[in-house]
């Protein structure tokens, strides 16, 4: 133990990360080090190039899109509107539900995808969806 008023040594200071003291500084740099990568650069992908891996992604798996969470809470906010008392849902009548809106929104998509190809775009626009769904004859909905 070191004795009453006598301050400890101290140890030099540590060079800072990516510098050495050995090495000798460029004279172009003028003592400006650059610090190395710490970890490998983030991937860039073209345009497009992941929505076509999503698309591939989704059309390879046949689970659901929807969380059943808040597809169940929909369905039982939509079903008292219609009725005062609490209707009661199996878990295979809600599971049946949501999967026959999802396939009606995935062929409803695709048509809309379609109208919006005929006008030479590749964007989906509001209008598309609505020219989809009044060709359909889904007008009322």
């Amino acid at each position: 133990m070191p004795r009453k008023g006598v301050t400890p040594k101290r140890r030099p200071p540590l060079p800072a990360p990516g510098t050495s003291r050995s090495t000798p500084v460029s004279p172009r740099r003028s003592g400006v080090s650059r610090k190395p990568p710490a970890s490998p650069k983030k991937r860039r992908f073209r345009p497009g190039t992941k929505a076509l891996m999503e698309i591939r992604k989704y059309q390879k798996s046949t689970d659901l899109l929807l969380r059943k969470g808040p597809f169940s809470r929909l369905v039982r906010e939509v079903c008292q509107s219609f009725s005062r008392e609490a209707l009661r849902w199996q878990v295979y009548a809600l599971l049946a539900l949501q999967e026959a809106a999802e396939a009606f929104l995935v062929m409803m998509f695709s048509d809309a995808n379609l109208c919006a190809i005929h006008a030479k775009r590749v964007t989906l626009f509001p209008r598309d969806i609505q020219l989809a769904r009044r060709i359909r004859g889904v007008d009322n909905l």
